[in-house]
């Protein structure tokens, strides 16, 4: 269990500095940006599911090599062990949607759990990030 939970640790603490690293970047960038409210907002909206996108494939390559390692459980059901159905099973969780069609046993269970509340966490930290820049960008448009 120490083993995985150290590599939970592991790919939380990358996608979390990313995540941080996308919306200081993204800050800069509309700072910088001199075109209308709408091109800045939707430029945002693109910044943060390229990061959403990117951190989902993190945790699936986690997947994929814990399940491909035979020491930390697998992953069962609609699943061929392939790195796309690492990636759709990601995105389930990370959004927790959770459809169900695959399951996790074994140690892996507890990548799944920390993955839905890491996805709970990012999304409503870029949903924070994106209300505010709608409030500066559209405030300025009203004012103008």
């Amino acid at each position: 269990m120490l083993s995985a939970t150290a590599i939970t640790s592991l790919v939380v603490v990358l996608v979390v500095l990313l995540h941080h690293g996308v919306l200081v970047q993204l800050s800069r960038l509309l700072a910088k940006m001199h075109s209308a409210h709408h091109t800045r907002l939707v430029t945002a909206v693109f910044g943060v599911l390229l990061a959403h996108t990117a951190e989902v494939w993190i945790f699936a390559a986690a997947y994929f090599f814990m399940h491909h390692a035979d020491a930390w459980g697998s992953l069962t059901g609609n699943f061929n062990g392939s790195l796309l159905d690492c990636v759709y099973f990601s995105f389930s969780t990370f959004t927790t949607v959770g459809y169900g069609d695959i399951a996790p046993l074994g140690e892996l269970r507890f990548l799944t759990g920390v993955e839905g509340l890491t996805g709970l966490v990012l999304i409503s930290w870029s949903a924070s990030f994106l209300f505010m820049k709608m409030q500066r960008y559209w405030a300025g448009a009203r004012g103008s």
